[in-house]
């Protein structure tokens, strides 16, 4: 029934994309059990080049076939050939790059002998098409899921309760966060660049990130209270990221499922070390390998796959760029990091990161290249910091939602742990605060409103 509820649930979109979803998760539900029974190496690999042929193919073919072309058109015109390129009409499938991406690490642990393969199809089918997920993630490894669906758990209020807060507080970052600072954004970006000034870019990077931040986490906390209500757990996806003291522990804490991910299946390959199984977050593998070169490599070209697997085209490339320029000057600089105390590293290095990490948001929001490298131009310019060209709401926003975020971290981190000894206390406060969420969540809502990710 869960297996055709979600065929169902995806059908709603378009149902005549289901057979490119059940193509994937069929050819590598094929090539996994064919693995597990091949012991000569070259067939093994033969079959493992199989599905990431059909996997990424259809990836590619759907979200990258159109970038592809625009730019061998351009390379021609560069070299004085003239003509038209030809117009495709292809319409990017809802989750695409999160299912993919699931079944092809399915795929390459059974490839590893990590773990056996499913012989069952309609369970593996709900591994790569549970609903909660399938749109925006987590990216979920096999091994994390299909033991919990593989028998039905037993009904616990607990679970009820806990999948109804994260429910909750997702639709309370989205519609009441999220999407109010949604129309500042788009403002803001809509302006032409050369209207704005320093502190414009500022804050429109802040306000963006913030923005996306609250959107994404929206998601995936919806879809592990949708799941915990079901009594399947899923791994978190988010851990308070703005709080993170260097650019490594921000992909620690950032889309943990997938920086996991591409650590396992493209970063550690390409370094030369060994591969993890873990979901935690992070691409750093200090002790893997003792190649510096091989490492510096791989993080470039990691970060440079990792930003083009968020869109077609070379504004999400410049991002993972710069978020590989930024991993590796942390890397870079560790024997002076080591000179100050603890503490100062983690308040430093908060004060760094923060605004490192939201200036990266600029590409990933910008029209394109060209606007990207004036927005940070401008922050280049002394006198560009003498002007305002927002509406004077947008800067006390940013410096609302930047103080609420820190004092949320600190009450989440800190205070909350310390109220939870004391029930009589606590209790009637966290009733309170539900009932103004639902409250604040009816008075917000809006017919539609699309989750940024929904695009990627």
């Amino acid at each position: 029934m869960l297996f055709l509820a979600s065929l169902a649930f995806y059908g709603f979109w378009k149902v005549e994309y289901l057979p490119i979803m059940l193509l994937s998760a069929v050819t590598d539900y094929l090539v996994s059990l064919r693995l597990a029974k091949t012991e000569k190496q070259s067939s093994r690999r033969l079959l493992l080049a199989i599905s990431l042929l059909v996997n990424l193919g259809l990836l590619f073919y759907f979200k990258y076939l159109s970038f592809f072309l625009d730019n061998v058109w351009f390379g021609l015109a560069l070299f004085g050939v003239k003509s038209t390129p030809p117009v495709l009409d292809i319409i990017l499938p809802l989750g695409i790059s999160f299912y993919t991406f699931q079944t092809i690490s399915y795929t390459i642990d059974v490839y590893r002998r990590q773990i056996e393969p499913v012989r069952e199809f309609v369970l593996y089918g709900c591994y790569v098409t549970f609903f909660p997920q399938l749109v925006a993630g987590p990216i979920l490894r096999c091994s994390e899921v299909t033991t919990q669906l593989d028998e039905r758990p037993a009904f616990k209020r607990e679970d009820i309760a806990v999948g109804l807060r994260r429910v909750l507080a997702g639709l309370f970052l989205k519609v009441v966060l999220a999407d109010n600072i949604a129309s500042s954004v788009d403002a803001g970006f809509a302006q032409q660049v050369s209207t704005l000034s320093a502190l414009d870019v500022w804050t429109l990077a802040f306000m963006f990130g913030f923005q996306i931040y609250f959107d994404f986490s929206a998601y995936s906390h919806i879809a592990l209270g949708c799941a915990r209500m079901m009594g399947i757990r899923f791994p978190e996806n988010f851990n308070f990221p703005y709080a993170a003291s260097s650019p490594k522990e921000f992909w620690g804490r950032w889309h943990i499922s997938l920086s996991s991910w591409i650590r396992d299946y493209l970063y550690l390959p390409l370094a030369g070390a060994k591969f993890r199984t873990s979901s935690t977050g992070g691409l750093d593998t200090a002790a893997d390998t003792d190649v510096p070169l091989a490492r510096t490599r791989a993080l470039f070209l990691t970060w440079a796959i990792m930003g083009l697997w968020h869109g077609a085209n070379w504004t999400f490339v410049f991002w993972g760029l710069y978020h590989s320029v930024c991993v590796f000057g942390y890397r870079s600089l560790k024997p002076l990091r080591l000179r100050f105390s603890e503490r100062f590293r983690e308040l430093g290095g908060w004060a760094i990161t923060l605004p490192l990490m939201m200036l990266s948001w600029i590409p990933f929001r910008a029209k394109n290249l060209t606007d990207t490298l004036y927005m940070y131009g401008k922050l280049l310019q002394p006198r560009q910091y003498l002007s305002l060209g927002l509406r004077a709401n947008t800067y006390v926003a940013a410096a609302v939602v930047l103080l609420l975020t820190i004092i949320a971290h600190l009450a989440y981190r800190h205070w909350i742990p310390k109220l939870k000894r004391h029930p009589q206390l606590y209790q009637p406060i966290e009733t309170l605060a539900l009932t103004v969420v639902v409250g604040l969540v009816f008075v917000f809502l809006r017919p539609i409103s699309q989750f940024i990710y929904f695009q990627f």
